[in-house]
């Protein structure tokens, strides 16, 4: 296992680089009526650019509510392209989709667009790579870009709400549902422009996405003192903790701010969030072969976890090419959800989409790369592998419940 890790550092504090220009979403109402009185026209037009942005307008022809003369300015000055769609690729039938972003200053991002029956779940980014320096992650180990700016982050939301109105995914037009903050980064080192973007997801259109609080999650490998903040703030959005391993000694070396907040501390810091909203966290666990299936570990995650108010959701992790980390195969899957069952924690494992479409951290972005611009991609558990719920020939029924869906971990 030692072979396997590539030691680097931690960083919380995001390089100094080119943010991209001023937009609405960065806004709040009242700045965004201040910025359009400075240009010169009546407050009220950033409540209509408002309206507008948030259906997925930003063609200045389709604002036929604005007078011709000012349209030009007002989305040049206040919508100006942040996301630039290099190429889309489907599956699962044409219901998940991976979009390549190209940022400003020419980093890739991904977000992907997955359509279950009865609920559509975007999968965002929040930052241009990640600083938290996980060995089994690609993202994790190409290190922190920057931080994307709260338009950024709001932008491939509201994308995908467009898509999902449009009827871009089979099945026709439809509503985005749910938010996951599982993509690229950690969020919650990106504090204060994701509690930005919490503000635009919750609220009512014509200024939001109208999104309730319980469908949108927010991911953390397990900031406590960001934990603490969200708990203070109060908002009711659910807690997803990237615990992946029981114990210290492992998850030191499997998520290194380990070496700063102990799992003892991280899970206190998601039950004072829990026993605040009355809602369980999600408890995220990737499992990686001969690392951290192991029974005993089971055992203790079970031990850790008994009589919490948490739910833990397995994911069989999808290696990138040439790596050495590998899903644990589906017979220690089996044992493993049938110890946490048996210690009375609820368990499932992630349905998880786009298997055909270079489902792996970093492949879309890896293929587009441009010699000296920043390339990064949504981490390996937006693309981690799922395995089927029968026993598929080896030796009776499995214990592995029917998956769940990605996003829907605040209604099991």
């Amino acid at each position: 296992m030692d072979d396997a890790m590539t030691v680097l550092p931690l960083v919380f504090d995001a390089p100094k680089r080119g943010m991209p220009p001023r937009h609405l979403a960065d806004l709040s109402r009242e700045e965004a009526r201040e910025a359009v009185s400075e240009l010169g026209h009546p407050p009220f037009r950033a409540d209509q650019l408002a309206r507008h942005y948030y259906r997925g307008v930003t063609d200045p022809a389709q604002m036929t509510d604005l007078p011709s003369a000012a349209r030009e300015t007002l989305t040049e000055a206040l919508l100006p392209g942040l996301l630039t769609v290099v190429r889309h690729q489907t599956a699962d039938d044409g219901r998940t989709r991976k979009t390549l972003w190209r940022l400003h200053d020419g980093a890739l991002v991904e977000s992907v667009l997955m359509r279950y029956p009865g609920r559509a779940t975007v999968c965002i980014s929040s930052q241009a790579g990640c600083g938290m320096a996980c060995p089994f992650c690609a993202t994790g180990q190409q290190g922190l870009t920057r931080n994307l700016s709260a338009a950024e982050i709001i932008g491939q939301a509201v994308a995908a709400a467009a898509a999902m109105a449009n009827g871009e995914l089979d099945g026709g037009p439809g509503r985005l549902s749910n938010v996951v903050f599982m993509g690229m980064g950690e969020p919650l080192a990106n504090y204060a422009r994701v509690r930005k973007t919490l503000d635009a997801l919750l609220t009512p259109a014509p200024h939001g996405l109208g999104l309730s609080q319980r469908s949108v999650t927010v991911s953390t490998v397990g900031l406590v003192p960001a934990i603490r903040r969200l708990t203070d703030e109060g908002r009711n959005v659910t807690l997803a903790v990237s615990l992946h391993a029981p114990d210290d000694e492992l998850r030191d070396t499997l998520v290194p701010i380990n070496t700063r907040w102990k799992v003892g501390e991280v899970v206190d810091a998601a039950d004072a969030y829990a026993k605040r909203t009355g809602r369980r966290y999600s408890v995220e666990y990737a499992l990686i072969r001969d690392v951290n299936d192991q029974p005993f570990r089971a055992d203790l995650l079970g031990k850790l976890l008994a009589g919490r108010l948490a739910h833990v959701n397995l994911i069989p992790l999808n290696p990138t090419p040439g790596s050495k980390w590998d899903a644990s195969p589906l017979p220690a899957q089996r044992e493993f959800v049938a110890r946490l069952r048996a210690a009375g924690v609820a368990t499932t494992v992630r349905d998880t989409r786009g298997q055909d479409i270079d489902g792996a951290c970093g492949q879309l972005a890896a293929a587009d790369a441009e010699p000296g611009v920043p390339s990064v991609a949504v981490g390996p558990l937006a693309g981690a592998r799922r395995e089927p719920a029968s026993g598929g020939g080896q030796g009776g029924p499995s214990t592995v419940e029917p998956p769940v869906e990605l996003g829907a971990e605040g209604d099991q």
